[in-house]
């Protein structure tokens, strides 16, 4: 296909809104998903993003199977109450945080795959729960009522990421300094636990439950091979996650190639190239 084919072909395509509303839900979740992003890797929390993206899919299909209109209802309570439970399981908890972690995730997958299976009406199980794991048809039906509450979601995480940005950066280096100038620090961490979850729950219909992750740590990761200053870091796995999944998107709809797997191959692909910029950098 020639280059001029690719590019009236995506134009063709812009013509239709559900394309556009896609194209702009899935760049500001990815643009949002790397703020947080940086925080978790810096401070080794990548594994709760993991985590929650298997509790999401859990609520999903709970979702699904009672065929309610807003899936949300149940997704974004369930993943927000467990993101909580999963940061206030200190190291005096019977069950650490690491084995909570690995519990819920497995136990959410299997729950939400035997719902699936004994309660679903559709004839397609196995296609629903793979489009639902690796990226969901859904992203291409939004309504405008959906595209809103995205678009204002968005908005306020952005908002509260630069309100608290003081906050957020204290509380990712150096916790013990931040607690002894009397900040509540549990209060933070869980702040930034809650947002993730939100953030997850966004995603889901992107690039699917597995592959969540590879949103909130692939664009943070190189980013810090790179910049230098955390700010330049956080700035700039933004914009190359937006980049990246705007690319991925691009490629999606002319290739017609799943949108998740796409979004996730890009940033792999972005992370290497920013790999061995950062090698020469440092040379």
């Amino acid at each position: 296909m020639q280059f001029s084919n690719i590019f009236e072909k995506f134009a063709y395509y812009l013509q239709f809104p559900f394309v556009v509303k896609a194209i702009i839900v899935g760049t500001l979740v990815s643009f949002v998903a790397a703020l947080l992003g940086v925080t978790l890797v810096l401070k080794r929390y990548s594994f709760i993003g993991d985590g929650l993206s298997h509790v999401a899919f859990g609520a999903m299909a709970v979702a699904t199977v009672l065929k309610l209109t807003n899936n949300e209802i149940i997704i974004m309570p369930v993943t927000v109450i467990c993101a909580i439970l999963m940061l206030r399981n200190g190291s005096n908890a019977k069950i650490k945080g690491d084995a909570l972690i690995a519990m819920l995730s497995v136990g959410a997958l299997a729950f939400g795959y035997l719902v699936m299976n004994v309660f679903g009406t559709s004839a397609n199980v196995s296609g629903d729960v793979c489009t639902t794991l690796f990226g969901s048809t859904s992203i291409l039906t939004l309504q405008d009522s959906e595209v809103i509450f995205c678009v204002v979601v968005c908005i306020a995480v952005v908002v509260a990421y630069v309100f608290l940005y003081n906050k957020i950066f204290a509380v990712t280096f150096d916790e013990n300094f931040m607690a002894a100038m009397g900040e509540n620090v549990k209060l933070y961490n869980l702040i930034i636990a809650v947002i993730t979850a939100v953030i997850i729950v966004l995603a889901m219909d992107l690039v699917g439950s597995l592959l969540i992750t590879a949103l909130l740590v692939l664009p943070s990761l190189s980013a810090m091979r790179v910049m230098k200053s955390f700010k330049s870091v956080v700035i700039y796995a933004a914009l190359l996650s937006g980049f990246g999944a705007f690319l991925g998107m691009f490629i999606s709809i002319v290739f017609s190639t799943p949108v998740g797997p796409t979004i996730v191959l890009l940033d792999l692909i972005i992370f290497i190239l920013n790999y061995f910029v950062g090698m020469f950098i440092k040379r």
